[in-house]
């Protein structure tokens, strides 16, 4: 498949294929220092996709929570799936990644056909095509990344609420000065990825004492 700017070109391809249950499918939070890689994965009826569903990076907060609240009344189906700090630790984030994504495809919804975000994914029963930069050339795979990271943005502002010290209301885990100043003074917590570089041994604690 080769590029095209209508971000409807690959799923109007597979339909003409007759592929009835186009899954898009993308993660967010894989370059976060903690919290988990969350994915999602989004099947609408052919011919109804929203051209608007696109890369959730480039679309503003509020319209990417009011554009997941249209996802997933539009939809035929939807599905959120992750993998925590714990499990990406032990099988490493890449392959937390693409686990996370193949839930999304094993969680039902019967998909016939995935349009993965990236250039590589796992080994599935179902046929798939990797599209790099696929949030914004697909608008199934835009509906994805907007879900996954309103998904994944919620939860870390949840979290933030019992570790305000690391500003996760704002950089929703992502490696930021003040994130990496707070692991050095108060230390790691159980949400964060040991396998990534925190620049700290420390354990958690409030005080900022070492444990």
């Amino acid at each position: 498949m080769n590029d095209f700017t209508d971000l409807l070109t690959f799923e109007k391809m597979l339909w003409k294929q007759d592929y009835q249950r186009v899954m898009g499918l993308d993660e967010v939070g894989r370059g976060c220092l903690c919290g988990p890689v969350v994915a999602a994965g989004v099947i609408f009826k052919p011919g109804h996709v929203d051209p608007a569903f696109a890369d959730s990076k480039k679309i503003p907060g509020p319209r990417r929570v009011k554009l997941a609240k249209k996802i997933k009344q539009q939809s035929l189906f939807w599905t959120i799936q992750h993998c925590n700090p714990q499990e990406i630790d032990e099988i490493n984030i890449l392959r937390a990644s693409m686990k996370a994504m193949l839930n999304c495809s094993k969680a039902g919804g019967n998909p016939d056909y995935l349009l993965v975000d990236g250039n590589r994914f796992t080994s599935s029963l179902v046929p798939y095509s990797c599209l790099v930069k696929g949030d914004a050339r697909s608008s199934s795979i835009g509906a994805a990344s907007i879900l996954a990271k309103v998904y994944r943005d919620h939860l870390m502002v949840k979290l933030h609420e019992d570790f305000p010290c690391f500003g996760w209301d704002k950089n929703v885990g992502y490696p930021t000065r003040q994130h990496y100043e707070a692991l050095k003074k108060y230390g790691y917590t159980k949400h964060h990825r040991k396998s990534f570089s925190l620049k700290t041994d420390k354990v958690y604690s409030p005080t900022g004492n070492q444990l």
